[in-house]
């Protein structure tokens, strides 16, 4: 018995390392979200009424889906705090969500303020023309 318990031990700690999560990579997720898509020049506000859906990828940017384009924003300040759990919070002062913006960020769960951002240029993707 004590032989197998050895054995087993030992087995364990030799697929540890294999068993252990991969580390997010957020360039490789963003990536994701903008393939078959090609970057047009930033701009620095969109309207906010055109978009249909936004994501955060932990850590790296916000993507606004507009439909046909998806705007990617890489925040100048507090990307750090960006979490895919979190709920986003944004007072503007017209119709646009510009790069002079702030959001706040919330956790989804405890309600309670997790993050600030300082938002960037918004970064057009739009889908990349077929070849013909």
């Amino acid at each position: 018995m004590r032989n197998f318990l050895l054995t087993l031990g030992a087995l364990v700690v030799a697929t540890s390392p294999a068993l252990a999560a991969k580390p997010f990579d957020g360039e490789a997720e963003l990536a994701k979200a903008v393939a078959g898509r090609v970057a047009g020049p930033p701009v620095h506000c969109v309207n906010l009424r055109d978009v249909r859906s936004s994501h955060i990828i932990d850590h790296t940017a916000i993507v606004y889906d507009m439909g046909g384009t998806v705007y990617v924003n890489r925040p100048r300040s507090g990307r750090e705090s960006l979490d895919q759990w979190d709920t986003l919070v944004t007072k503007t002062f017209s119709s646009d969500l510009c790069d002079i913006d702030v959001v706040q960020l919330y956790d989804s769960g405890s309600r309670m303020q997790t993050g600030i951002v300082f938002l960037g240029d918004f970064v057009p993707y739009k889908r990349a023309p077929k070849a013909d």
